[in-house]
């Protein structure tokens, strides 16, 4: 079944190293995302880049660096992004949020609309 909707999507970089309450930040918005209903939400590791500090950060075998750029993307309805929003305010102490407006195409094996998320 193929399914077209309007939605938002959400970009959160920052850094591996960055942590809320003790745990790392990406698994605490993860959590979070999971806690509110959100969609999904994915992680990536980066290899290399930098933003405001203009400091490079990147990944490395070679190296015990633990501050490779991260991003957390969300795909969801407007309405759930709004959810996150106010808790990424108090999570993300240095980073940046993008969000935009996306066209989604989603295909499934399921029939009729049985679910009600993105």
């Amino acid at each position: 079944m193929k399914d077209q909707f309007q939605a938002c999507m959400l970009r959160i970089h920052f850094g591996e190293a960055d942590r809320w309450q003790g745990k790392p930040l990406h698994e605490a918005i993860v959590a979070k995302c999971l806690e509110l209903g959100m969609a999904g939400a994915t992680v990536y590791r980066a290899i290399e880049g930098y933003g405001a500090s203009t400091r490079i950060h990147h990944s490395s075998h070679w190296t015990l660096s633990k501050d490779s750029p991260m991003m957390l993307t969300v795909i969801d309805r407007e309405e759930q992004i709004e959810k996150l929003i106010p808790h990424l305010d108090v999570m993300v102490e240095e980073g940046l949020i993008a969000m935009s407006r996306v066209e989604v195409i989603r295909y499934s094996r399921t029939s009729g609309n049985e679910s009600a998320k993105v």
